[in-house]
């Protein structure tokens, strides 16, 4: 969503795949090799809006899928964007696909990591971990998204919004989304150059009002295997994905769901 109004921000709108394959759910390649869940933690690097994990995915791994992304059918997002949503010029395949989305939870070291006690990282309790992610963490959002950013491709400032989301059950579990989670699968070690992630605090997070400058930009470096969380919906900081200078930027996106 583009940034017109900050209240614009807490209007939930419906995740609606635009290349979606009813029927023919990709072949997924395995989560493999992993790193050890042991040597892998959470960076709380923007405290209460953005989580890191460094090497959720191997390179080898990451190198694995861009291969196989690319057999995807990406369609390239049109120029001129609907009326109130940022410009964005990428390719992207999007499908509903609970299977996939439950094995990037599970079978990577991201449920692990979301749901334990922190006793470094200082998460804490299950109350502060619900008050960070927003909830009851269930899993991840079905909607899976792939993006490649080519040369010369961006995706302009704006904000993520929340979504409600149904997960299968008896009865069905009713989520909605509160961060978005997002997996760099390349870099500058892999010839991508440009494509950062660059959120932009509000004014009141500033320890100083008045006539103090903004706050400085957060600029989140393109990193092979980095899984990214940032809050979204009504908390959401204004962002932006820099245009790719050279090479591609390939990222796969989900997001984190709570029970309602």
């Amino acid at each position: 969503m583009a940034p017109k109004k900050k209240a614009q921000k807490s209007t939930p709108k419906p995740s609606t795949p635009s290349n979606s394959t009813a029927g023919r759910l990709p072949n997924w390649p395995p989560f493999q090799p992993l790193i050890p869940q042991s040597d892998l933690s959470l960076q709380d690097v923007l405290p209460g809006q953005i989580v890191t994990i460094r090497n959720l995915w191997t390179a080898t791994l990451c190198k694995n899928y861009v291969s196989f992304l690319s057999s995807l059918p990406l369609i390239t997002t049109p120029g001129k964007p609907k009326k109130g949503d940022a410009v964005r010029v990428n390719d992207r395949f999007q499908i509903d696909d609970p299977a996939f989305a439950a094995r990037l939870w599970s079978e990577t070291a991201l449920k692990n990591l979301v749901l334990r006690s922190v006793h470094d990282g200082d998460l804490g309790s299950d109350a502060k971990r619900k008050e960070l992610w927003g909830g009851e963490v269930v899993g991840l959002n079905p909607n899976i998204r792939i993006y490649r950013y080519s040369k010369g491709q961006f995706f302009d400032q704006h904000y993520d919004v929340s979504n409600n989301v149904d997960f299968a059950g008896s009865p069905p579990i009713s989520t909605k989304t509160t961060w978005t989670l997002l997996l760099y699968l390349t870099s500058p070690a892999t010839g991508c150059i440009g494509g950062e992630t660059v959120f932009y605090p509000e004014p009141e997070l500033r320890k100083k009002k008045g006539k103090d400058p903004p706050p400085e930009p957060f600029v989140a470096e393109l990193e092979v295997g980095l899984a990214l969380l940032h809050r979204h919906g009504a908390d959401c900081m204004l962002h932006e994905g820099r245009e790719v200078l050279e090479g591609e930027k390939w990222v796969i996106r989900s997001d984190l769901c709570v029970r309602k």
